[in-house]
């Protein structure tokens, strides 16, 4: 709570309201998340947390935790929140965006879908269709990727490649995300580039042996996105840093490396096959 002129200033919350401006509003706040459901662990690990706090609001929570709304004012009013119920709609997840001009202004031709929803309960994996969608993209067009979960990584992947977002969460399987680069060129082709080297590593043997007898082994090839990625950065929060991590993997997490990169870590990785690939994580 705030101070403003010697008087305490509580926060007000509803159920729009993000939870990453509740954290940071009092920190105490993760613990009692945390308590209502073992699905927001997550919380405490402060890489997931930057990832998926700042884009989920209570009642997206709520949902996610199979929880209700109230349950989340029950635990945060005794924190000093104070709670205002009549903006408060458990059916109503976010509060979306007018579409953007540009996207407004698009014929439907010229927005090209890609569901990939069924792909992922699949155990497939839609990035190099991704990427081929978004190499294809000619001035003016725009790629619309369908979801059941906020694809957090990609749009911080294609955002750093200059592409705009828009999201619609239109219910809690279905969520509607644009990508588009009013920029683009008549003629010029997109590209996605990724940080790091995302082929076998030659020192890959070398760093392994480096970390024999300091080393975690998970296998996280049985788990459906972003499953894998949540695992992997869940085990590294409690990871000492003199050890390293020994994942074994489905394919390369691209995703993930630039998460990695940006929270200290390094990384190695060998692809033996399609569907087998190891990675070894270690803190620089």
């Amino acid at each position: 709570m705030r101070l403003y002129y010697g008087k305490l200033k509580r926060m007000v919350i509803n159920s729009k309201t993000k939870i990453a401006k509740i954290i940071k509003e009092n920190p105490d706040a993760i613990q009692a998340i945390v308590k209502l459901s073992p699905d927001f662990k997550r919380l405490l690990n402060p890489v997931l947390r930057r990832l998926v706090a700042g884009r989920t609001s209570i009642s997206m929570a709520a949902k996610m935790g199979k929880v209700t709304v109230e349950d989340f004012f029950n635990a945060l009013e005794p924190l000093g929140f104070e709670i205002d119920r009549e903006k408060t709609d458990e059916e109503t997840e976010i509060e979306n965006k007018p579409l953007p001009q540009f996207l407004a202004s698009r014929s439907t031709a010229q927005i090209i879908e890609f569901d990939v929803r069924q792909m992922i309960a699949d155990g497939g994996d839609p990035l190099k269709q991704i990427q081929l969608k978004v190499r294809k993209l000619n001035a003016g067009e725009a790629l619309l990727i369908i979801t059941d979960f906020d694809p957090v990584p990609l749009v911080k992947l294609l955002g750093n490649q200059g592409f705009e977002c828009h999201q619609e969460f239109v219910d809690a399987d279905t969520i509607k995300t644009y990508f588009y680069n009013p920029q683009q060129k008549e003629g010029e082709q997109q590209a996605i580039q990724v940080e790091g080297n995302i082929s076998s590593s030659d020192d890959f043997d070398t760093i392994v042996k480096s970390f024999e007898g300091k080393m975690q082994e998970i296998d996280v090839r049985h788990l459906e996105m972003p499953g894998p990625m949540m695992t992997i950065l869940e085990t590294l929060e409690d990871l000492p840093d003199d050890k390293a991590l020994y994942v074994n993997h489905k394919k390369v997490p691209v995703f993930l490396l630039s998460e990695l990169k940006d929270s200290g870590y390094d990384y190695r990785i060998k692809e033996v096959q399609e569907g087998e690939t190891y990675l070894i994580i270690f803190k620089i």
